[in-house]
């Protein structure tokens, strides 16, 4: 059902599920269970900085894992570096099954959702979740699109006849997520700025990994990281290897220029911009000699008459 994951055995838990209102739970006795962790999942959002999980791993110590972990199945969707202390410290935890995941892509988009929201993630991170999301809402409704019939496609009666009752639980309704249609939308969703998306959207296409990895660890900003993106991509692996300062000249010179044209480039248009005027010189000082030249062939004409019209004579 799921793809290939690794399986830790836990040796005791407090379960828990959804109550009719989402925000409680039903807790249950200790008992043992197989938790199933999917690598790619647990790789899909950005991991905790040292400093993070180290104080993270100081507050579950002391005050115990107060939020339970997310479950699809026996899958584990959130609360991965929770469930790895407790089961380093052999602690207990809660769990809680989401009843509204689907597919894979209803685990994506919570999980983006759920990150976009937390203040620990840096304005990069929330860029490129938001960017994910808008991915993967409009690959799912042009499937959409493309799976429904046409309108002249549907039979005559099924405009007309009423729906099947049944008696089977009705499903959790999960709302559309909304498009991100818009670079305003992205912005929104992230609670960035346009401009701070364009840059995000450049640093994903054009940046190094070294560039990227050196703005994930707060070396560079998101700016600076952006300007270094648009160099040749030696140059933006040699600025980051060389660290934060050869960084910040990176970005500068990539600002300066961008702001003037190379001396280079202004020859050239100086260049281009005189070969007018020289080749119009050029085609008049042809035409002059052409006229000289015709000339000249006139007066041999007019002198070889001369010739022929006395010797008739003669």
């Amino acid at each position: 059902m799921h793809p290939v994951s690794e399986v830790l055995n836990l040796r005791y838990y407090r379960p828990a599920i959804y109550n009719s209102r989402p925000t409680s739970f039903l807790n249950r006795e200790p008992r043992p269970m197989q938790i199933t962790v999917n690598p790619e999942l647990k790789a899909y959002i950005d991991p905790l900085t040292p400093d993070e999980h180290d104080a993270l791993e100081r507050s579950i110590l002391a005050e115990g894992c107060r939020d339970a972990l997310v479950l699809w199945g026996d899958v584990l969707v959130d609360g991965h570096n929770r469930y790895g202390i407790c089961q380093k410290h052999n602690l207990p935890f809660e769990t809680v099954q989401n009843p509204r995941f689907k597919s894979m892509e209803d685990v994506h988009l919570w999980m983006i959702d759920q990150h976009l929201g937390r203040r620990s993630v840096s304005d990069f991170q929330r860029g490129v979740l938001a960017l994910r999301k808008r991915e993967i809402i409009a690959e799912r409704r042009a499937r959409l699109l493309a799976s429904s019939p046409a309108p002249e496609d549907l039979p005559p009666e099924a405009d007309t006849l009423p729906p099947q009752a049944s008696d089977a639980p009705a499903a959790p309704v999960v709302p559309e997520a909304r498009p991100l249609n818009s670079r305003e939308d992205i912005a929104k969703a992230a609670r960035l700025s346009s401009s701070q998306v364009v840059m995000i959207e450049k640093i994903q296409k054009q940046a190094t990994p070294e560039v990227v990895e050196a703005l994930k660890a707060g070396t560079i900003s998101l700016n600076a990281a952006a300007a270094v993106a648009g160099l040749p991509e030696e140059e933006q692996k040699a600025a980051a290897l060389a660290g934060k300062e050869e960084l910040k000249l990176a970005a500068k010179r990539a600002r300066d220029a961008k702001k003037k044209p190379p001396a280079d480039d202004a020859a050239e248009h100086a260049e281009q911009a005189s070969a007018p005027a020289d080749e119009v010189e050029a085609l008049r000082a042809k035409v002059a000699a052409l006229q000289m030249e015709n000339t000249a062939l006139r007066e041999q004409v007019s002198a070889l008459r001369a010739q022929l019209e006395e010797a008739q004579s003669a």
